[in-house]
């Protein structure tokens, strides 16, 4: 149990998220509140500060352009948050989201106290305007490797407008310049070590980013082989980076001999992918659309393949762990951090990124032998058992707070002494 002191105790958490819209499910918003749950299972105290972009959504332009310009910086955001720290004096303040209600100006807010800040990177947004590390349909690393904004501002990476990406990308070089996510942040969450690796390259100080995926729990066993449907399942959000064109050029050349593909999800490329299935694909591909997530992870653990054919630098996709926990192998595309996550521990394969050929190859020839299938099914949750079980997410999560508070300890042990020097004669 983490503790605050050696000799025990409970710790009380301050959990900082800017929910995305209800228009827009994110997995984001479900690991908050799975963590908040698994926070209090483990005996912890748990003091929330939700705000949610529903509030921009209602209040028409007048909100959306407020919204904009205090995007690199809300002092009222700020002040909220800090009045809240006052008020409970937590030991850890956990954030999470803090776009665009909130800005990063709230990481500020604990200074002069002794709360330790931690803050769970669900995507490049420290380091990239788009958040995603993509232009244009395109994986771009220039701000990463620049350390400058200017790339985004030139090309208008957010939402492909120049006058949309001006406050991100502000927000980005003001806290670059203020040294906030080293100042004031006690330690950093990324969700894999690839993800760690970038936001390094970005500027973020290698010695406080530690490494913990998500957790999650079903409670239940993995449905044995023989009672499972022969489908290849694809459960996500139905937009451009997910790389679902080449998916379904990969099923296109596959033939009669294809197996089935369900493809689960919502989103704005939605109906144009229905027309491109609707093109001579309906009989092996299904577009069933947005599910409630019981049937989606019924519908997942049934099957006897998820594919991820991604476009992006992947932060940790929630599917993942979840394929997992029922046994599921995945083929998902060489990039970003799935080698790390899928090939590497023998899992799943992978194939190149927007490859219709190698997506086509790789998954045919998996599902030729079926007995090898079956085999990276059961190495897939032998991992969710070693490293995703909520056991080992509370595990991870103590340890890094833990980590967090010594290091705020030692923070203000320094400067105490350094003021002491400063005064004594």
């Amino acid at each position: 149990m983490l503790s605050r002191v050696a000799g025990g105790g409970e710790v009380k958490i301050l959990l900082v998220h800017n929910f995305y819209g209800s228009t827009s499910p994110s997995g984001e918003n479900a690991v908050v509140r799975e963590e908040c749950d698994l926070l209090r299972a483990g005996g912890h105290e748990v003091v929330e500060h939700f705000v949610s972009s529903d509030w921009i959504r209602e209040g028409g332009w007048m909100r959306l352009l407020r919204t904009g310009l205090l995007a690199p910086w809300n002092p009222r955001a700020r002040a909220e948050v800090r009045k809240k720290i006052l008020s409970s004096a937590p030991e850890i303040v956990h954030v999470h989201n803090v776009f665009p209600l909130l800005s990063p100006s709230i990481f500020s807010a604990a200074e002069g106290t002794a709360s330790a800040v931690v803050t769970t990177l669900h995507n490049y947004r420290t380091v990239c305007a788009s958040a995603m590390l993509l232009r244009a349909g395109e994986r771009c690393d220039l701000c990463v490797r620049k350390r400058s904004v200017m790339p985004a501002l030139r090309n208008g990476c957010y939402k492909d407008s120049r006058a949309m990406t001006a406050p991100v990308a502000a927000g980005v070089a003001l806290h670059r310049w203020l040294k906030t996510y080293d100042r004031h942040v006690d330690a950093h969450i990324a969700l894999t070590e690839f993800q760690k690796q970038q936001l390094v390259r970005g500027g973020l100080p290698e010695s406080k980013v530690h490494v913990r995926p998500s957790s999650c729990n079903f409670g239940r066993r993995p449905l044995p082989w023989r009672e499972r449907e022969s489908k290849v399942v694809f459960v996500g959000r139905i937009s451009a980076e997910k790389g679902l064109d080449s998916l379904l050029e990969a099923w296109r050349r596959w033939g009669n001999r294809a197996p089935a593909l369900e493809i689960v999800g919502g989103g704005p490329d939605f109906e144009r992918l229905q027309a491109a299935v609707g093109a001579g694909l309906s009989r092996k591909v299904s577009l069933t659309g947005r599910k409630p997530q019981a049937e989606a992870h019924a519908l997942m653990a049934r099957a006897k393949l998820l594919v991820l054919p991604s476009i992006w630098f992947e932060g940790f996709p929630l599917v993942v762990r979840e394929a997992f926990a029922f046994g599921v192998p995945v083929a998902a595309s060489r990039i970003g951090p799935f080698e790390e996550l899928i090939g590497k521990p023998g899992a799943g394969r992978c194939f190149d990124a927007g490859n219709p050929d190698s997506i086509h190859k790789t998954i045919a020839e998996m599902w030729s032998k079926q007995s090898d299938l079956e085999r990276m099914g059961s190495i897939a949750f032998r991992e969710y058992q070693a490293r995703y079980n909520p056991e080992e997410g509370l595990a991870g999560l103590e340890r890094i707070y833990q980590w967090a508070m010594e290091m705020r300890r030692s923070r203000w042990s320094g400067r105490t002494q350094e003021v002491a020097s400063r005064v004594t004669p």
